[in-house]
């Protein structure tokens, strides 16, 4: 078995994950602990509790995701699980930071303070309403480029998010998106599909916050990780702390790179992608992206002991 383990992005928050977790392992309550402690807050509350709306705030969910990941990273340590065993990490937007804890670049503490600053910041962008998003369905990367340029008309428009499975994630102005929707079928998409997002995430619309992120990124130590970071921008692998610092400032604005990641894994001979943490898309991708790729979620106690006992019979 090669494997590489993958962490989710936002969108895949719900309210009460990791809980079982938590109630399951000492070593994942204390992620959870630790991710309070960093912010000075009780976030765990929030996670498990509720409200919803709460939770989906940006500037929340971004790290409340990864606390729920590096919790299913700690559980399935604590069940004799190396995290250097595995050949590659890689996450989806924020979840870069969770693989990035995973592997040891970034403690659990410092990457919940940046995730924090990372959603008020993508946030405090764009003012309401100036953004938008929007998945097409069923156009290649050319083609879902051309359509930006045509729908543009002298304002921001770009690929945010190449999923895979025939989804890419278009963002930028509002009126610029509005157009690529409606433009889209004309080109042959599928569907064209307006995203209820807070922000248009991934374009040069996000520079601001890029340029915080810069800032931030310069005081916080990056180790080198135990296992090589497949990352967004450039959907290759590095271990070099200062290659990851300037990359987790390019992904603030630009493309997810996801559908040639996973592309570039089952290239290099991995056979599992292991999602860690909140919920199944990542890990539904990989299946659609490349049919060599075997994929699992890993995010309650009962996955974490079915992945165990089947690297133990494997």
């Amino acid at each position: 078995m090669t494997l590489a383990l993958v962490f989710p992005g936002q969108g895949s928050q719900t309210v009460g994950m990791g809980r079982s977790l938590s109630e399951a392992y000492a070593e994942s309550r204390a992620v959870f602990e630790e991710v309070d402690e960093a912010l000075g807050e009780k976030l765990s509350a929030l996670i498990f509790e509720g409200p919803e709306d709460i939770l989906t705030l940006t500037q929340n969910a971004q790290p409340a995701l990864m606390a729920v990941s590096l919790a299913a990273v700690r559980a399935l340590q604590a069940e004799g699980f190396d995290v250097a065993a595995a050949n590659y990490v890689a996450g989806h937007s924020l979840g870069e930071y969770s693989a990035l804890a995973a592997a040891g670049a970034f403690e659990i503490g410092a990457a919940a303070r940046l995730l924090r600053l990372r959603g008020q910041a993508m946030q405090a962008a764009v003012p309401p309403g100036e953004g938008a998003m929007a998945a097409i369905l069923g156009l290649d990367a050319a083609s879902v480029a051309d359509l930006c340029v045509r729908a543009a008309e002298g304002e921001v428009l770009s690929p945010a998010n190449d999923n895979g499975g025939g989804q890419i994630v278009i963002s930028g102005a509002a009126a610029a998106v509005a157009r690529a929707v409606a433009l889209a079928p004309e080109l042959g998409a599928k569907r064209a599909i307006p995203l209820t997002v807070s922000a248009p995430f991934h374009c040069s619309l996000m520079a601001p916050a890029a340029e915080k992120m810069a800032e931030a990124l310069k005081s916080v130590a990056i180790a080198v990780p135990v296992v090589a970071l497949v990352a967004n921008v450039t959907a290759a692998p590095t271990s070099d702390p200062e290659a990851i610092r300037d990359q987790l400032v390019r992904q603030v604005t630009g493309e997810v790179r996801w559908r040639e990641s996973m592309e570039y894994l089952a290239g290099a001979g991995i056979t599992d992608i292991v999602e860690i943490g909140s919920g199944k898309v990542l890990s539904g991708l990989a299946k659609r992206i490349d049919k060599r790729l075997s994929a699992q979620a890993i995010g309650t106690p009962e996955a974490v002991k079915a992945f165990i006992d089947s690297r133990r019979t494997a």
